[in-house]
């Protein structure tokens, strides 16, 4: 018994291809449209801002009704670079970025390390370790300025009972601890993002490497330098990178805890823009001052990509 060959199915294709229910087939039409309602509030809320903040640097807008603003070109840039309270203001910000990157990567590589290890109620300690991101920089620096309470704060009164010099220091309103205080609190405050991401990284190396390193004889400290920090580079350049730009451009803390004294001592380079904005109404020159700022992130940006593209390449 022969049998007839069932009749081939021919299937007709459009020019945009079948349509799937993911949405495979869309038209570039479509896909733009569908794009609109996520981008329409980027470029509202975040491109239009700053690109109105780019162009007030060039001009001599000012607080007030009816004043006239006017294009100045490069005048706000030349008085900038005469102005000794924005150097010092952007000497103070480089030092405090340094300083709490630094002492943020220090301490969160060894709390990395430690919780990395197979120890008892690992989870509870991981929970804790997150409990500075969780809260926000204003209620941080209310609690930090309790502490430093020169009369009643907890600092203090631990150096009077443990009879320690320095219970009599007013730590925010001197000008000699004012900035290592406001440090130890940004490396207190910023601290579990970066232990977080060194964490992530630490457990993602093989332990083959580990225990074939062992079995050689290599100590802690050699498998350390040769295997763990080698295995963690790229980590290590992306979150010290966001940490700088994220120190230098802090605000909230800074601002609830000085506010930027004693005598500009802690004035980072976002409170000095806030004041000439909002204290005394220049808002072009605090608009390039922002511009200032921008391009000295930018910098970082470049440095951190070329340095990345440097290790792709070889």
């Amino acid at each position: 018994m022969t049998t007839v060959p069932e009749p081939r199915r021919i299937i007709r294709l459009g020019r945009r291809g079948p349509r799937s229910h993911a949405g495979v087939g869309l038209s570039r039409r479509e896909a733009l449209l569908l794009l609109v309602p996520a981008s329409l509030p980027i470029l509202v809320l975040s491109v239009a801002p700053l690109l109105r903040g780019i162009y007030l640097g060039f001009t001599n807008s000012r607080a007030g009704f009816g004043v006239t603003t006017s294009f100045v070109g490069l005048d706000n840039f030349r008085r900038l670079i005469h102005d000794d309270l924005f150097i010092n203001s952007f000497k103070i910000g480089l030092i405090w970025s340094g300083c709490v990157t630094f002492i943020q990567f220090c301490l969160a590589l060894g709390l990395a390390l430690l919780l990395s290890q197979p120890l008892r109620f690992r989870w509870l300690a991981r929970s804790l370790a997150l409990v500075p991101w969780a809260m926000p920089p204003v209620v941080v620096g209310i609690m930090w300025k309790l502490v430093f309470q020169p009369q009643a704060g907890v600092l203090n009164e631990l150096l009077y009972r443990g009879h320690l010099p320095g219970s009599t220091i007013d730590w925010l309103s001197d000008f000699k601890w004012a900035l290592p205080a406001v440090i130890l609190v940004g490396v207190w405050a910023g601290m579990p993002q970066t232990t977080v991401a060194l964490l992530a990284g630490v457990q993602s190396i093989s332990d083959d490497l580990q225990e074939a390193a062992a079995v050689d004889g290599a100590t802690a400290w050699q498998r350390f330098r040769t295997i763990t920090l080698p295995q963690l580079r790229p980590v290590i350049v992306a979150i010290t990178t966001l940490d700088l730009i994220w120190n230098f451009n802090s605000f909230g803390l800074v601002y609830v805890l000085t506010q930027g004294g004693p005598g500009h001592s802690t004035e980072l380079p976002m409170l000095f823009a806030y004041n000439e904005a909002f204290k005394y109404g220049e808002f072009g020159y605090a608009a390039a001052l922002g511009d200032a700022m921008v391009l000295v992130i930018a910098c970082i940006l470049v440095f951190n990509l070329w340095g990345r593209l440097r290790e792709t390449t070889h």
